[in-house]
């Protein structure tokens, strides 16, 4: 049991949560967005039928309707969801994390050869 129990309180863990939340509350807000906004241009597009962007594969059969308008909004959804979580999140992280001076994670092979010219180093003093 506190194996679980470390395993939950790790940082990760619990950021991850938080972001799982936030992605599904921000998912949310987008697809109404996308549905009130850009789903009715694409009808108006599509034609005069309330149906939309797209055509039937046989006529007066609702289950054969070749819905482009669908495809086109999960596109735009996607490409939104992905512009704002970039914006929003990533690229002032990646800012942060310069100004701090964060470096990337050093391999055990480049630590090691650190040390091994830091020791030729001093030995030549």
């Amino acid at each position: 049991m506190q194996g679980f129990k470390d395993f939950i309180m790790r940082g990760n863990v619990v950021e991850l949560a938080v972001a799982v939340v936030i992605g599904s509350a921000f998912a949310a807000v987008v697809n109404k967005v996308v549905e009130n906004l850009i789903d009715p241009i694409l009808a108006a597009i599509g034609g005069a039928d309330a149906a939309g962007l797209g055509f039937h594969l046989r006529e007066g059969n609702p289950a054969t309707f070749m819905d482009f308008g669908a495809i086109l909004t999960a596109l735009i959804t996607f490409l939104i969801t992905a512009a704002v979580v970039y914006y929003a999140f990533v690229m002032p992280m990646n800012k942060f994390n310069e100004r701090r001076g964060v470096l990337a994670a050093q391999t055990d092979s480049e630590v090691l050869a650190e040390i091994r010219d830091l020791l030729k180093t001093n030995r030549g003093l």
